[in-house]
């Protein structure tokens, strides 16, 4: 059964990263999941020292909170001149300062470190559960991730029209009268609460990759947004289900098994999609000199 969960768990976290990833891919802000997976430190800090405990809802009010501050700071430096790559750099680094600060002062005799609050472990999942009235439901990570992406899904399904509109022209969305500020915050909000619900128990890293691979990879295979948001929750899936299956009989890291398997498919999708693929357009281009040397000396 620990299995399933486990496996369910990736999917889960696979399926809600890349599903916005494809949006971050459009707005070119691919880095965006690394700056708030490590700018929410502080707020897990101050959410600590205000609560006076290590429950999961602080903390992830905290963090979420300060996932929000990340997103508007990034916002504000790149409306002021600040190139959007270096604004994330800025940001992120100096939030993670603080928080790597924070807590070398005030937890020292906690068990709370960076190892603790950035990096979880996906083995560990089914261990930790929900109980409610004494009803056991589940790894909380799996309720939690669930959680984000159904929030995620809803809102992207009710305004799919606009978030398009806003990832490939934004001039255009504001032209005809599209809140285009609202709908950024409202995505990097999506993203914040994703990040946050899912890096605790699987850790940064994998987060990160997949907010990013399985949409580059579904970027490679098709032109329709519509399209690339199902086949980044495809492409996400099979890389937990394969990177888990890997990870057994390997017996290695999980999250990074899932993390390779996820970057093997980009791989081949690098290589042989069919329209932007490598071998695929040198395969093009080798049939047409055929064709054109052919048809030369039939002439």
């Amino acid at each position: 059964m620990s299995d399933f969960w486990i496996i369910l768990t990736g999917a889960l976290v696979a399926s809600a990263c890349g599903f916005l990833g494809c949006f971050l891919i459009l707005r070119r802000m691919a880095m965006l999941g690394d700056a708030i997976s490590h700018a929410i430190l502080p707020g897990i800090v101050i959410a600590f020292l205000l609560s006076g405990s290590r429950a999961s809802l602080p903390m992830l009010l905290g963090a979420a909170a300060f996932g929000l501050i990340t997103t508007f700071m990034i916002q504000s430096l790149s409306q002021n001149g600040v190139q959007a790559d270096a604004a994330i750099s800025v940001t992120f680094t100096a939030l993670f300062s603080i928080g790597v600060i924070l807590v070398s002062i005030f937890t020292r005799q906690v068990d709370l470190d960076l190892d603790c609050v950035l990096y979880g472990e996906i083995a560990y999942v089914p261990w930790d559960t929900l109980e409610i009235f004494g009803v056991d439901l589940g790894p909380r990570a799996v309720w939690g991730v669930s959680g984000a992406f159904l929030i995620s899904f809803i809102l992207i399904t009710l305004f799919y029209k606009q978030f398009k509109i806003c990832s490939f022209d934004p001039a255009m969305a504001a032209a005809i009268g599209i809140p285009v500020t609202l709908f950024h915050y409202l995505l990097m909000g999506m993203v914040s609460v994703t990040t946050v619900a899912s890096f605790e128990s699987v850790g940064a890293i994998l987060v990160v990759a997949m907010l990013i691979v399985p949409a580059a990879t579904a970027y490679l295979l098709t032109d329709r947004l519509s399209i690339m948001l199902m086949l980044s929750v495809v492409v996400g899936i099979l890389s937990s289900i394969g990177g888990y299956l890997s990870a057994r009989q390997l017996d290695v890291s999980i999250a990074g098994c899932m993390t390779v398997m996820a970057a093997i498919l980009f791989a081949l999708a690098f290589l042989f999609s069919p329209k932007h693929g490598v071998i695929t357009r040198w395969w093009i281009r080798r049939q047409l000199r055929i064709q054109l040397f052919e048809k030369n000396n039939s002439v």
